[in-house]
């Protein structure tokens, strides 16, 4: 008899729409631990900014991959890929269920598709060229050379815009997908909601982690170190924080800043998962959704 593939359900979608929460309510109805794939929520400090869970929310239901990188250093896809594996070994073993929830695509299609990063090494030439033109510039510049690319990255983040002009020029094109048999027997839900909804709930949330002390986080992070360079390419919250507290723009443009990179952010969030058909999709706002997920959940752990 042909061994069956360990089965692991995933929770993806745009920010702000109730991924966290319905990761924990099915991991406390179904014996699961969580594994986060969010490439920020990695690092150690970024706790606000991030929207990290914080102890109360977890509810006792152990989570993995949560502040394990320094800030101050770059942490890779592979890096992550690495801990991720081992961390559904570790649930594995114990006979519990792993649930991964985030909203970094190339994080999920990584480590349940198998997605093939390019070997390309840093081209140092490339990079001092590229580090003296500004965020449009190289955004521009990747949009002719990898547009696919270029819907998906976040075009104020010089760092990353580098990097995937440094790969396009090597190799022409975006990562993509191993036809290999997959490792896991996967049930992916979707959270995601109209443009409406959406845009109140990123709205709501910003509110009530600037309210909660987001901006003294930041303060207190480049007190503790973090440069106020490196915080910037740590992208959308962080650029905005260290271009306030720098006094580069005034508190309302940082709002105003926040607001619009937020909702780009969750727009390319939409563009990357949408490639994937195999993702059920369940809106957050209909009292519908969370009984849905529970059904497709217990259907998919029941079923040989």
């Amino acid at each position: 008899m042909e061994k069956l593939n360990p089965k692991l359900i995933v929770i993806l979608g745009p920010t702000a729409t109730g991924k966290t929460a319905l990761s924990i309510e099915l991991a406390k109805k179904y014996n699961g631990e969580i594994i986060s794939a969010d490439s920020r929520q990695v690092y150690k400090g970024l706790d606000l900014g991030t929207g990290k869970v914080t102890k109360k929310e977890m509810a006792g239901i152990p989570h993995h991959l949560l502040d394990v990188a320094d800030p101050k250093k770059q942490f890779s896809v592979a890096q992550y890929i690495t801990l991720a594996e081992q961390a559904i070994g570790d649930i594995l073993s114990r006979g519990k269920l792993p649930i991964i929830c985030g909203g970094t695509g190339l994080y999920i299609d990584m480590l349940i598709n198998g997605t093939v990063l390019p070997e390309v090494p840093p081209n140092e030439k490339l990079r001092s060229k590229l580090a003296k033109k500004s965020a449009e510039q190289l955004f521009e510049m990747l949009k002719k050379i990898d547009p696919a690319r270029a819907k998906t990255i976040d075009q104020n983040n010089p760092v990353r815009l580098i990097r995937a002009i440094e790969i396009a020029k090597a190799i022409g094109k975006v990562p993509t997908i191993k036809n290999n048999k997959p490792k896991y027997d996967v049930l992916k839900i979707g959270l995601d909601t109209d443009d409406v909804n959406l845009k109140s709930r990123i709205s709501t949330r910003l509110k009530a982690r600037i309210d909660a002390g987001m901006i003294h986080e930041a303060t207190s992070l480049h007190t503790k170190g973090l440069s106020w360079k490196r915080m910037e390419e740590l992208g959308l919250e962080y650029r905005a924080m260290a271009r306030l507290l720098t006094k580069k723009i005034a508190r309302e443009e940082f709002e105003q800043n926040l607001a619009t990179d937020s909702w780009q952010y969750a727009k390319r969030q939409r563009t990357w998962f949408r490639r994937d058909k195999t993702i059920a999709w369940l809106d957050p706002t209909k009292k519908s959704a969370e009984k849905a997920a529970f059904r497709f959940t217990k259907t998919f752990l029941t079923k040989p």
